[in-house]
């Protein structure tokens, strides 16, 4: 930690969201035990979960087991209107999360709850002359490929977010490693609160993603409507921020072990305990889990005993 005057400033602070349902209640808690029990020199950072307010409320065990590892429950509201579309309250808890960790730390480690942190993320910790430590998206589905023209989607993304032309580099995607235009995945990117990209990213994806031209294309394929909190969230990182202050992150960060059997390419890893953070679909809720995971058996025990009943 770093000393400024008399307050403490903190180096990283994760966040994520968690909503009252099992199986978010499930990826939250595992993904803050892991961060306790394997991220080494950060296992003790402040770990926040903004919890959604509506009618249902967290399962008081589960709540007890969060405060018992020291996690910050964070209440937010989304408009009633907006709150079903996908992935807004995605969007609009990390900027929250950002407004909060600005002047508090230098770092924001925004994970999707289902996440798992199984060595120190050492990368999280950016370079002094980086403002974003991101991976690539798993796989193409709806990105650009680079050297082909843009798309009419991605054509309305970058007006949208006024993406510089200069500012457009190739990409790998993870998995199926095709080069595309930056498609960044938002469920796993580290950032300087006082760069506002979170907040930047709230307020252009809440002012576009109902615009006709768009609604047009979520007609067409639903994939658009899945994903345009992503896409906007790459326009919105290549208009805040220079190439030169963005780094990606080893394929070790943000494994999808749901993609595992799909994976081609030459980092896929011979099992996860070689990785450091891996995202997943849920992976518990098939009774054969322990069996198909491509881990060692201590690793599934940690994971099953944490497992809710």
């Amino acid at each position: 930690m770093s000393i400024e005057g008399s307050e403490k400033q903190e180096r990283l602070i994760f966040a994520s969201s968690i909503f009252p349902s099992k199986s978010s209640e499930t990826n939250a808690l595992l993904l803050a035990e892991s961060i306790r029990t394997f991220a080494g020199s950060l296992s003790q950072a402040l770990i926040w979960l903004f919890v959604l307010e509506n009618e249902t409320h967290l399962s008081s065990t589960v709540r007890d087991k969060l405060l018992a590892l020291n996690v910050t429950l964070i209440p937010f509201k989304i408009n009633s209107e907006v709150v079903h579309f996908p992935f807004t309250s995605m969007a609009v808890a990390a900027a929250l999360a950002e407004s909060k960790a600005c002047g508090q730390a230098d770092l924001l480690a925004w994970l999707s709850a289902n996440t798992v942190v199984l060595q120190e993320p050492r990368d999280f910790l950016l370079r002094h002359d980086k403002s974003l430590g991101y991976r690539p998206v798993h796989h193409t589905l709806i990105g650009s490929r680079y050297g082909e023209p843009l798309d009419a989607f991605w054509t309305l993304v970058y007006r949208y977010c006024n993406v510089p032309e200069d500012r457009v580099f190739p990409m790998t995607t993870h998995v199926d490693g095709v080069k595309l235009r930056p498609y960044f995945n938002a469920g796993c990117h580290i950032t300087r609160p006082e760069d506002l990209v979170l907040r930047n990213w709230r307020d252009t994806f809440l002012k576009v993603y109902l615009e006709p031209p768009l609604q047009e294309l979520y007609e067409q394929d639903r994939c658009y409507k899945v994903f345009i909190h992503q896409a906007i969230f790459s326009g919105v990182v290549l208009s805040t921020l220079a190439t030169d202050e963005i780094q990606e992150l080893p394929p070790k960060y943000n494994y999808p072990l749901h993609l595992h059997a799909e994976d081609l390419t030459d980092h896929r890893p011979s099992s996860l305990e070689e990785v450091v953070t891996f995202r997943h679909e849920g992976f518990y809720q098939d009774p054969e889990w322990s069996k198909k995971m491509p881990a060692r058996e201590p690793l599934k025990r940690w994971i099953a005993e944490r497992l809710l009943p």
